[in-house]
């Protein structure tokens, strides 16, 4: 039976660092049980990643392909717990952290990787002027680092952080021929990973080399070990075709939602899961949106049967949303969704549109000030084939409700530039995932898009106090009021996290463990067909 250690992926624009290994399958799953050298491991994933900058780019299917080619200082154990990455020891307060790097580090063309390089990535993403999306995600804005000789990088936080070791720590580095020409690491180059960039077709696939110069990953490095020689990414919109080619063997590895589920299972295929925030809605709060009113916030959300939009989305095999924070184990327990949304009432979201001056028209739309209650909904088709039925019946719900709703599909590259550019919508069914509270405060206060990551334009004092609070405290004892400032967000409606789900990915003649929401390089095994 599988093990779901951990989790926490954003499907829909962004994955950050979690952790999960499992472990089911029968012969399908893993071949006649030998490890073999040498060869390819396939791996079909939902959208392009568009660009590999590891420190421009916050979509989850980028940050999943980046995992093959860009090295962290630390790596998170089956526990959730922070082990050597590039780093050897470490230590931290919430406002200044060390790391002394391993001896013999060596980029993807052979040259050496120095503290004064791992400084400068840190240098990068904490300047304002980069407008790095993970700023504030893994580096405060201000943070400033320094290295010696000695090889150990010190880092002084740009505001205080309960979980800096861990953050700082998930920072994907990159060489410093990239940090001279980000051209190259759009395209994946300059990397300290695994694996190096021998080919790139966008919309189709990018295949990777193993370096043999690379031993320091987790994992067994010995010959005989079944590591693969090279990885192709597949990019694989539909996940029929995917369940299709991981039945036939032509796929390895691939994450299945949906209905297609039942026949993998029924062929006892390998599988390692994570726990996704799959059902979360977010309203765009831009001045002159329909969101920015927190009536129209809380009838949009009373109108909807939650739980029923989270067994169409999941299949039935989902579960309520606790909170934003899925991973497991929860760095922080408790329950910031139940008794804070407002309960199911159509009648009752009908009447607070009236009260709030939303009034039906002879069309049956409703308008305010002479503006129709237009809704520009936006889903992410790299979810599977439940999120556009999931998609329909919260559209069927609202136009019962007197709202004129358009869906509108993308996948992860044009999710983020409708959310992070254009603005152009006004409810997003994509889910956002963390393992970190720290890391969800850029997402839901501070500059909004395009100058930050703020996509809905949230300003909740009660959410902003709380995580100023927790910032100050370290690890656990944090955990008090990053709950008190999540439960702020969820009780204005700021964020609606419903549901989430299991997602396996599943292994065909290959079996893996996951950490950071993907595909842990060093613990694929290649087996005999």
């Amino acid at each position: 039976m599988t093990k779901t250690r951990t989790a926490a992926v954003l499907l829909g624009v962004v994955a950050l660092a979690a952790t999960a290994c499992g472990g089911s399958g029968g012969s399908t799953g893993s071949g006649d049980g030998t490890p073999v050298d040498g060869k390819t491991f396939s791996f079909g994933v939902g959208s392009d990643p568009g660009s590999l900058d590891p420190h421009m780019t916050v979509l989850s299917v980028a940050i999943q392909v980046d995992r093959f080619l860009y090295d962290t200082l630390l790596n998170l154990d089956g526990d959730g717990k922070a082990v050597a990455g590039l780093a050897a020891k470490w230590e931290a307060s919430t406002t200044t952290a060390s790391f002394t790097l391993r001896p013999g580090l060596t980029c993807a063309d052979g040259s050496p990787l120095t503290a004064a390089d791992v400084a400068a990535n840190i240098n990068f993403i904490g300047d304002p002027a980069n407008k790095s999306p993970i700023a504030g995600l893994y580096i405060a804005p201000g943070t400033k680092a320094t290295a010696d000789a000695a090889g150990t990088i010190s880092v002084t936080s740009g505001k205080p952080d309960a979980f800096l070791a861990r953050n700082v720590g998930g920072v994907p580095i990159v060489c410093a021929k990239g940090l001279a020409d980000r051209k190259l690491l759009a395209k994946g180059e300059a990397g300290t990973g695994m694996f190096s960039v021998t080919e790139a077709v966008p919309n189709d696939h990018y295949t990777f080399t193993r370096r043999k110069d690379y031993t320091w990953g987790p994992g067994d490095w010995k010959a005989g070990t079944g590591l693969p020689e090279k990885v192709t990414i597949r990019v694989i919109p539909n996940t029929t075709t995917a369940t299709n080619l991981l039945l036939s063997g032509e796929l390895n590895a691939a994450a299945i939602n949906g209905p297609d589920r039942q026949r993998l299972e029924g062929r006892k295929l390998f599988h390692a899961d994570y726990t996704a925030p799959m059902g979360e809605v977010f309203y765009n709060q831009a001045t002159g949106r329909p969101g920015q009113d927190e009536a129209v916030r809380k009838a949009l959300t009373q109108a909807l049967d939650l739980p029923q939009l989270g067994k169409v989305l999941t299949a039935g095999a989902g579960k309520p949303s606790q909170g934003m924070i899925t991973n497991e184990p929860r760095v922080c327990p408790g329950n910031t969704v139940e008794g804070n949304l407002p309960a199911h009432d159509p009648a009752a979201a009908a009447a607070a549109l009236d009260a709030a001056g939303w009034k039906a028209g002879p069309d049956g739309v409703r308008a305010k000030d002479g503006k129709k209650l237009a809704l520009t909904v936006l889903y992410g088709t790299q979810l599977g084939p439940t999120m556009a039925p999931t998609a329909e019946l919260a559209q069927q719900t609202w136009k019962s409700l007197g709202a004129d709703v358009t869906l509108k599909g993308v996948d992860s590259p044009g999710l983020s530039q409708v959310l992070f550019g254009t603005g152009e919508w006004e409810v997003s069914l994509a889910p956002v995932g963390f393992s970190l509270p720290s890391q969800l405060v850029p997402f839901v206060s501070g500059p909004a898009a395009p100058d930050g990551t703020n996509f809905a334009h949230i300003s909740n004092p009660g959410y902003d106090q709380g995580a100023q609070q927790a910032a100050s405290k370290s690890g656990d004892a944090s955990c008090a009021d990053w709950t008190a400032a999540e439960s702020a967000l969820v009780k204005r409606v700021d964020a609606v996290p419903y549901f989430d789900s299991v997602v396996p990915i599943y292994g065909s003649g290959a079996k893996f463990e996951l950490s950071q929401g993907s595909v842990t390089p060093s613990s694929i095994r290649m087996y005999a067909k």
